[in-house]
């Protein structure tokens, strides 16, 4: 592919050591799968990603996943992996956990989340949805509705149940592709990017998302100080990422194509083969 013309892409590239990259896992750099947990990264993502951050500033992955579901999920069939990724940091829970260095740091989980545990199974079974799967991310809990007769509409008959139990809960609901989350307040992607283009000193930002949880990232790159683009992994299912982003790629291997050429107009500009 052909990079297009963009002053936050510009501004990467001409001073890679000052850029951070951010990701979204689901979708983004791993295909969306029935089942979660079957979601392994791109083939090439682990690869493509080990070569452009040895060329920025950081790379990170900014998810509602654990971190350490990300990391089991991100080793390639072919062996690659995101844990050999130079410098790599894993954003999980929207940023209340943080992988770096072969280490998690965590706060305790929210005590709300125990009575998600216990009364979502009798919510879903209440409504008679089938083929509804409830994932529980020790920090969060998730309903998803891809596996339904009629996904869509599971999709809608959850909503106002799932949130009241999440106000009852002392959460908030995170909506996604045919799937609501339930997890504490006071953190999304876009706080948790903020944060790290601060710790980072970052002079450049591109975070590549697909979904509705990635807009908060979306509006913090917008908000930043410094120069930003926005890339969206085109989905069917979300249009509202697309009509925000400044580069549009279609799915996982449109993101690692784009970051491919990146590298490769990096290591152009630096004189590097």
């Amino acid at each position: 592919m052909t990079l297009p013309t963009h002053p936050g892409l510009d501004a990467l590239l001409s001073d890679p050591s000052g850029a951070v990259i951010g990701l979204d896992y689901d979708g983004t750099i791993a295909p969306i799968v029935a089942d979660p947990a079957a979601a392994r990264v791109h083939p090439e993502a682990p690869e493509v990603l080990a070569g452009l951050a040895k060329l920025v500033g950081a790379v990170v992955i900014v998810t509602g996943r654990p971190p350490g579901t990300a990391l089991a999920l991100g080793t390639a069939e072919g062996g690659a992996s995101l844990a050999d990724v130079p410098g790599l940091v894993i954003l999980g829970h929207y940023g209340r956990e943080r992988w770096e260095a072969g280490r998690i740091t965590a706060p305790p989980p929210t005590p709300g989340l125990d009575r998600v545990r216990t009364r979502l199974p009798e919510l879903v079974r209440s409504l008679g949805l089938d083929g509804v799967l409830i994932e529980d991310k020790g920090q969060a809990v998730a309903v998803h509705t891809r596996r339904s007769p009629d996904p869509e509409a599971a999709l809608t008959a959850l909503s106002a149940p799932v949130a009241g139990l999440a106000a009852e809960a002392g959460l908030v609901v995170e909506p996604g592709r045919l799937v609501l989350e339930l997890r504490p307040a006071g953190m999304d992607k876009g706080r948790a990017l903020s944060r790290f283009l601060a710790e980072r000193r970052a002079r450049s930002v591109m975070f590549v998302g697909d979904d509705l949880g990635d807009l908060a990232a979306f509006e913090a790159v917008v908000a930043a100080p410094v120069p930003g683009v926005r890339v969206c992994s085109r989905s069917p299912e979300v249009s509202e990422l697309a009509e925000r982003a400044d580069i549009v790629v279609d799915g996982p291997s449109g993101v690692v194509e784009l970051l491919r050429e990146i590298a490769e107009e990096i290591r152009r500009r630096l004189g590097e083969s």
